[in-house]
């Protein structure tokens, strides 16, 4: 008796291991790889057309919320940069078209949230989120990473490019430190030379987050740029364009 319990027990926490995995991001990627461009052009009307494998692809996120006792740090981070921009584009084509992720709050008009980031839409387990929570809490609280910020894509034209492809805990060090490269380059976010900057407001709102376990913003940058700042370059902001990535 007592070893048909033992084979039960061993059963039953087999059976809960295996719900525990994370799930697969393969149906994102696909649908990413065909309605992004490497430069993180949006097909929203491609979105739409292919909605179906969407919401297929956010009921298993929805389904599969991150065990952080039985999940790496890496898997758990994947999963929320990837719900973040998943739910992200279900929120544009769900009132599409509009020119902008901001006309979405006004057209909503609900008391309760101050932004469209504070609209609680996003199913995972038994809660629901706003996408301010997988940024802030999720993902900044807990892990506390700078290159997050290139990664989440907020649907707007002054934002990093969405990658096209799904973040993957085997190959999330590469594509984050890929995406901050992308961004840093890319002259319509940031404009950097030795003498004078203009950067991303990104950097201007998030400060704090490159400005972090004994690195400045300034080695932050270098480390990832290929041209290298000072103490002395001269920095200033560029405006952020809320426009539609598409």
């Amino acid at each position: 008796m007592t070893k048909l319990i033992t084979l039960l027990s061993l059963f039953t926490t087999m059976i809960a291991l295996g719900q525990s995995k994370p799930p697969s991001h393969q149906i994102w990627s696909t649908l990413l790889k065909k309605h992004v461009s490497t430069n993180g052009i949006v097909n929203y009307k491609g979105f739409i057309s292919d909605s179906t494998q969407l919401f297929r692809y956010l009921k298993i996120l929805s389904e599969n919320k991150p065990d952080e006792k039985l999940w790496s740090a890496d898997e758990q981070k994947a999963y929320w940069i990837n719900a973040y921009n998943a739910f992200t584009i279900k929120l544009i084509i769900n009132y599409y078209p509009v020119k902008s992720i901001n006309d979405i709050a006004r057209k909503l008009q609900i008391p309760t949230a101050s932004s469209v980031w504070d609209v609680k839409f996003i199913k995972i387990g038994k809660d629901i989120y706003d996408l301010n929570e997988i940024e802030h809490i999720q993902l900044r609280k807990k892990f506390g990473d700078g290159r997050f910020h290139f990664a989440l894509v907020c649907a707007s034209k002054s934002c990093p490019i969405l990658l096209n492809e799904a973040y993957t805990s085997e190959k999330l060090e590469a594509q984050l430190n890929a995406q901050a490269k992308v961004f840093l380059k890319d002259k319509s976010r940031n404009e950097i030379s030795a003498v004078k900057s203009k950067l991303s407001k990104i950097f201007d709102w998030y400060a704090m987050d490159f400005n972090s376990k004994g690195v400045t913003i300034i080695e932050f940058i270098n480390m990832y740029s290929a041209v290298k700042i000072t103490i002395n370059t001269r920095i200033t902001y560029l405006d952020y364009s809320w426009e539609l990535n598409e």
